[in-house]
């Protein structure tokens, strides 16, 4: 019997290395919107129903790249501050179309500065070509996989 080859070092392998900079990533953005108690995905829903007005569950779960059910829950939270409200469609009643309320206007207003604040710090210590080249690095990742994600994980809008 021979023994198993040896684990590789964590700190070279891709799927470490995204999930510890997602982990900073959160870290970073919830510091600075501390204030604002919003998370990143409710931060993502709340700009993706800014950018498509109208849109329902599905499709805003598609656009944010989360499972139904989940973007379900996101909303309901959401829609409990009173920065979302669902209504039904005139064509469908069974559909619920989902648009930011003047409060949750006001609050995506307060974020947006926060999360680019985020995002700076995020690439910080990236010159800016090595942020460019990262950017366009993990658009490639992203668009390349994003099949193997359960669908489609495109940005609604892109903003910079």
């Amino acid at each position: 019997m021979s023994a198993p080859p040896p684990c590789p070092a964590l700190e070279q392998q891709p799927g470490h290395l995204i999930r510890r900079l997602q982990q900073i990533a959160v870290a970073l953005f919830m510091d600075e919107t501390q204030a604002l108690d919003l998370t990143p995905v409710q931060f993502a829903a709340l700009a993706a129903a800014q950018g498509q007005p109208g849109m329902d569950q599905r499709t805003l779960a598609r656009v944010i790249g989360f499972d139904t059910s989940t973007t379900g829950g996101v909303i309901d939270r959401l829609e409990a501050r009173g920065l979302l409200r669902r209504q039904p469609a005139p064509e469908d009643r069974r559909v619920r179309r989902i648009h930011v309320t003047p409060q949750g206007e006001a609050v995506l207003g307060q974020a947006v500065p926060a999360m680019l604040q985020a995002q700076q710090r995020i690439v910080g210590p990236l010159g800016p070509a090595e942020r460019t080249q990262f950017i366009g690095l993990l658009q490639a990742l992203v668009t390349a996989h994003e099949g193997d994600a359960g669908g489609p994980v495109r940005p609604a809008r892109r903003t910079g």
